[in-house]
């Protein structure tokens, strides 16, 4: 009889819970706290166990062959907006959530321009934290991600640090995070942080990103942020009398593009839309329905050197410009 030792064994076990939590999480579309309920351990765990997951490259979605329609509209919005390079993902459920699909084809341009000795800056949100599995991960020296705003403590998957941390965890970098709210209670707090604890050391690394990877956020009542609760209500229709008509990093601006003179922009804690400028490679991700406004105003302000969306936002941002 074979003999086999304590480390083949506790390597065999650690492989088959990894691949177990991989098929629950990507196949079955279980959550990660049903997983770890199931599984009988944390959801620190499971989450460790997928970025090891991509680490290995066990677990890796690509897109190929892109269809000629897409292509057209990739095109179109190209010419519309002045935008160097657009991905648009195929999505036909009007009604849908096109969350997954934008995901899904930014992990795989994300996997592709990665490299060594770069600088990522990232922000935040649900589209963001979606591409963590359909990135392929390497190893990558001197590289530094920087997350461009404060943490929301109650937003739990969605929060920029665990984003952050889980990106720079894919490529074995270093992560920079703000150790503070996103949003404070007043102008005097955000003075104090920045200027007393160091968080505008932080954000001065924003003045030398190569990349920064970003979403937008809407104003309705549905988007992350107000789901989260760290806007209230009453903030978020006193957003919307100014004219705000959604956020970039938490930076509320109008139609426009234009930041809005508002109290609750003088208590984010978050890079500004002046640094984003700066930035040599700009590439926003996002799409739906209720973003359309946001994203037209963004697309303004960032100018951003990519863009990555969906086939139905594609669409109606073109509608809404023959309008």
């Amino acid at each position: 009889m074979q003999n086999t030792s304590p480390t083949m064994m506790a390597q065999s076990e650690s492989d088959r819970l990894r691949a177990r939590v991989v098929w629950l999480y990507h196949v079955e579309n279980y959550t990660q706290n049903d997983i770890a309920g199931q599984l009988g351990i944390n959801r620190v765990m499971v989450v460790r166990l997928l970025a090891e997951a991509r680490r290995r490259n066990e677990v890796r979605v690509s897109i190929s062959s892109p269809l000629a329609d897409m292509v057209a509209l990739e095109r179109q919005i190209e010419t519309l907006f002045g935008i160097r390079r657009v991905i648009v993902a195929p999505f036909s459920d009007v009604n849908g959530d096109p969350t997954k699909v934008i995901a899904a084809a930014a992990g795989t341009l994300i996997s592709g321009i990665m490299a060594s000795g770069m600088v990522v800056g990232v922000g935040w949100g649900r589209t963001l934290y979606n591409t963590l599995p359909f990135i392929a991960g390497a190893t990558l020296e001197d590289f530094r991600v920087v997350s461009l705003l404060g943490g929301i403590s109650a937003a739990r998957r969605f929060n920029p640090a665990e984003f952050a941390w889980q990106f720079a965890e894919l490529f074995k970098g270093e992560g920079f995070l703000v150790p503070a709210p996103a949003v404070v209670d007043s102008p005097e707090t955000k003075h104090a942080l920045l200027e007393r604890c160091g968080l505008a050391a932080i954000f001065d690394m924003a003045d030398k990103l190569d990349v920064a990877l970003l979403s937008v956020g809407g104003i309705s009542a549905l988007t992350t942020s107000y789901r989260a609760g760290y806007l209230s209500e009453a903030d978020r229709r006193s957003l919307i009398d100014a004219g705000a008509v959604g956020d970039v990093l938490y930076n509320f601006i109008d139609k426009d593009g234009k930041v809005i003179d508002h109290e609750v922009n003088s208590r984010v804690i978050s890079v500004s839309i002046d640094r984003l400028r700066r930035t040599p490679e700009r590439v926003l991700i996002s799409g739906g329905a209720e973003k359309l406004a946001a994203l037209r105003a963004s697309i303004k302000t960032i100018n951003p050197t990519t863009f990555v969306t969906d086939e139905q936002t594609a669409g109606a941002l073109l509608t809404a410009a023959d309008a």
